[in-house]
């Protein structure tokens, strides 16, 4: 299956400067390490400050970087000018979140001119093991600028 078409040339620098200003993204550590037509991946360190009561890190942390890492893969296929709400989300949370680092992988799963359905997933890394947490399906709203 050949990748989705991007409709603005410069989404990858949109996305690196939205992402840039993203307060919540910084606040928490989180980095923007991969951005393809349709495909974000979006990379959180592990943080004690972000854990909950028996040390995982929080649902809240886990669902927002893949929620984020879901709106800018629809970005990625946006037209110039429009950005990215999110209109809805199912979260699975799999396992607990235990690892050195957690990476946030957003997909277009239809691309839609209004409506796009997203999925993704987040790897925990511990050593040398990947274990897939969370896994999430999203649907964002393009809106202009």
């Amino acid at each position: 299956m050949q990748p989705p078409k991007p409709l603005n040339p410069n989404f990858k620098e949109d996305i690196s400067a939205s992402f840039a200003t993203f307060v919540l993204m910084r606040t928490i550590g989180a980095a923007l390490v991969r951005v393809e037509p349709g495909e974000v991946d979006i990379v959180l360190p592990f943080r004690d400050d972000l854990t909950q009561q028996l040390g995982y890190m929080a649902a809240a942390i886990i669902s927002g970087i893949l929620d984020v890492a879901c709106g800018y893969a629809a970005m990625s296929l946006s037209p110039p000018g429009t950005t990215i709400l999110t209109v809805e989300f199912k979260v699975n949370l799999l396992a607990p979140a235990l690892g050195e680092r957690f990476v946030a992988r957003g997909c277009v799963i239809r691309p839609g001119r209004n409506l796009s359905v997203c999925g993704g997933d987040v790897l925990a890394f511990k050593a040398k093991e990947e274990k897939i947490i969370t896994t999430m399906l999203a649907t964002m709203m393009t809106v202009k600028e």
